[in-house]
């Protein structure tokens, strides 16, 4: 049963920002990811989260559905809500995705699993969902040298066992860590019989690019986009040359979701809500204490820390008019925090592909190859709405 609305005092040290009624969410929509737990039921080598002993440090959640009510209701009104369950494994909160469901019916869900837990979920829950991201690594070998032994084929069964129910778009999330991951691997996730309707990629912000690991990662990526321009008639569904490709093509789009910043959303309207009622900017920072954004207890929310610094080299870059900054993580430690073996291990080998991603992008001619296509195709590249679930940028 609905209890009254109930509105809490704000923090008396929120920001001057804040007291000025500066909107501290750029545009009229509003990602909020849920982490419903940090508890996992997994130990994937490379999670995030085990950064500053985060993993597994909060496992219920301390505010109330009314403090969360009273918080939507000061700092999300009248803007379009989608939520994102998050974790953690988001599944082992069941009781608590099944309450904000309840309590929220008018907004937009989304959930990002690990898969194993999938089959357990209500069908009602699963048909409310718009997309459902699946942490996956590649192929059999890859996934489970990740995750642990025959976890790809439990999570492929529990997806082939639930896709009839489940009400939007299922995408493949691949984090691309192992450079000996083939074309094969990713191109065998939406081959035709595949329960995937997406694939999308982020390359790992972890130190995997000694030696000729990029090069690798490369002849990959030459593969995949070659197969992506090899049709007009029948879209190739990986999210990253499908973005790639928009924001080339209708170079516009490249900001008007995101208001010209960066399009990982963490400086505009992505906003995570720790188990705690913390709130940060990035779901990989919450272990530093000066990315707090807000609080759903004690009602208060200031603009994303987040934000591009001079120190960053993204405008004098030829990516720039389409990446937009991309990962404001990567950037932040690499240049504002100045960390130097990051910059160099991490940040400026992920630079390095996405420029290598865009010239091969523009060896076959986008715009020639995006004017053969059928209106329903090309609507899939300018207006999916997985865009709006997924970083656009890999």
């Amino acid at each position: 049963m609905d209890t009254p609305l109930q509105f809490y005092p704000r923090n008396p040290a929120a920001p001057v920002a804040e007291a000025c009624n500066a909107d501290p969410i750029v545009g009229n929509r509003v990602e909020l990811q849920l982490l419903t737990t940090l508890k996992c039921n997994l130990k994937c080598s490379y999670c995030s989260l085990g950064v500053g002993d985060v993993l597994g440090s909060q496992v219920h959640v301390e505010y109330s559905m009314d403090q969360l009510v009273a918080f939507a209701e000061q700092h999300l009104a009248g803007k379009e809500v989608y939520v994102t369950f998050y974790g953690g494994e988001p599944t082992l909160n069941r009781p608590m995705m099944i309450e904000v469901m309840q309590r929220f019916p008018h907004w937009r869900f989304q959930l990002q699993t690990n898969g194993t837990l999938l089959d357990d979920l209500p069908d009602w829950v699963l048909a409310k969902l718009s997309n459902v991201l699946i942490s996956i690594d590649g192929g059999e070998a890859t996934t489970d040298g990740y995750r642990g032994r025959g976890i790809y084929r439990q999570v492929l069964k529990n997806l082939r066992q639930t896709r009839d129910q489940i009400g939007g778009s299922v995408t493949a999330r691949v984090t691309w860590g192992n450079p000996a991951t083939t074309f094969d691997e990713l191109d065998g996730l939406v081959e035709d019989d595949s329960p995937f309707d997406y694939l999308y990629w982020q390359f790992v912000a972890d130190e995997m690019y000694e030696g000729d690991s990029v090069e690798r990662r490369k002849a990959v990526l030459v593969q995949l986009i070659d197969r992506f321009f090899a049709s007009t008639d029948k879209l190739y569904p990986l999210i990253p040359l499908m973005g790639m490709v928009r924001n080339k093509v209708l170079p516009n789009r490249a900001q008007e979701l995101y208001a010209g910043r960066t399009q990982c959303r963490v400086s505009s309207h992505l906003i995570n809500v720790m188990p705690n009622g913390q709130i940060y900017p990035c779901p990989d920072m919450m272990y530093v204490p000066t990315m707090l954004m807000g609080s759903v207890q004690d009602n208060w929310l200031k603009p994303s820390p987040l934000q591009q610094a001079p120190s960053m080299p993204c405008g004098s870059c030829e990516a720039y008019s389409w990446c937009r900054g991309n990962c404001m993580k990567n950037m932040y430690l690499g240049y504002v925090k100045n960390d130097l073996r990051y910059r160099a291990n991490v940040v400026e080998p992920i630079c390095d592909l996405l420029r290598f991603m865009g010239r091969e992008i523009d060896r076959h001619d986008p715009q020639a190859w995006f004017s053969k296509l059928s209106l329903p195709v090309r609507r899939q590249i300018t207006d999916c709405e997985v865009y709006e679930y997924v970083e656009v940028m890999p």
